[in-house]
């Protein structure tokens, strides 16, 4: 597993480092797309990921950096993992700068026709990019050999850095973490019945959204109120434990407390975050989006934080 999470870790640090940080994500000072290679990968690896991942550009432009253990080590330590500069690395990535607004989009690309990214979701990786602080990009990320893909956001967070624009350290360890809890969680209800990673992920970026509406001094009682109430309008009340809850709210705090509320762009990013998963999960979500369902929840909702703003002149006391 921890082998698993190097390669990913390597894959999107990689990403990372394509998008050059202005106040809002960019690319390379030239918006070259920046292709990660993991540095255990051998010479015919190589060839076969840069033929995976440049597929999209069509024959375009594109830069090349390779992640290492030294790189595992810089980034995903400090949030408690446990690599060394002799970690392997085999996941890589592709970042790709897209226009202001576009919203953050991830593709998990076949490796010789098989899908070797055997835990982490496209949506998973979304949700983690918006925390650790990436804007409007394309991430295509994919590995030569199967592993669970934690470790991909360690690429697009060693990107970042090459080009001298370092993402907060305090999103990053919550970026990662978030992977985790998502992906444990989905785990643990794989093949429950009004279960989907999709719903999981909706929740989570339609949390993130309503957090960032109420700013950096929203309560621990108000992001546990916005869980209750976004496990509700994605009807997984009847599947997510209490166990999980907590989880996941804990997991909210840490990410209010790492500064992500601040930046500007995140309540843009998350509501678009949220729109995308629910467009590429029509069969989930067309069944939730009716007046009895989704808006009827959004509304109570609406109607209790509209109640608080009038009460306290527009402040939600903590």
């Amino acid at each position: 597993m921890k082998k698993t999470i190097t390669l990913l870790t390597a894959f999107l640090l990689s990403l990372v480092a394509t998008f050059s940080f202005t106040q809002h994500t960019a690319l390379a000072d030239d918006d070259t797309p920046v292709v990660t290679l993991g540095t255990s990968l051998t010479d015919q690896q190589k060839q076969g990921t840069l033929k995976t991942l440049t597929a999209p550009l069509n024959g375009g432009n594109y830069q090349t950096i390779t992640v290492t253990g030294s790189d595992l080590v810089k980034y995903l330590n400090p949030s408690g993992d446990n690599f060394t500069t002799s970690s392997g690395v085999w996941s890589s990535a592709m970042i790709q700068k897209t226009s202001q607004g576009s919203g953050i989009n991830v593709k998990i690309l076949d490796y010789n026709g098989k899908d070797n990214i055997t835990t982490i979701t496209a949506n998973q990786y979304k949700n983690a990019a918006l925390t650790a602080g990436i804007t409007d990009a394309n991430i295509y990320v994919t590995s030569a050999i199967p592993i669970d893909g934690s470790g991909a956001l360690a690429g697009v967070y060693a990107a970042y850095a090459k080009n001298g624009n370092a993402l907060n350290q305090k999103q990053v360890n919550a970026a990662q973490d978030e992977m985790n809890t998502l992906s444990g969680i989905t785990q643990n209800n794989k093949n429950k019945k009004g279960y989907s990673d999709a719903q999981l992920n909706n929740a989570v970026a339609g949390a993130k959204s309503q957090m960032a509406k109420q700013g950096q001094n929203i309560s621990d009682s108000q992001i546990r109120d916005i869980v209750n109430n976004q496990i509700n309008i994605n009807h997984l009340g009847d599947t997510i434990n209490n166990n999980q809850k907590n989880q996941i709210v804990n997991l909210l705090i840490e990410i209010r407390d790492s500064g992500a509320l601040k930046n500007g762009d995140f309540k843009g990013q998350a509501s678009k975050l949220s729109s995308q998963i629910q467009d590429g999960a029509k069969n989930i979500f067309n069944k939730f989006n009716t007046p009895e369902n989704r808006n009827l929840f959004q509304q109570i909702w609406d109607s209790i934080v509209n109640f608080f703003q009038g009460l306290f002149g527009g402040v939600i006391l903590r």
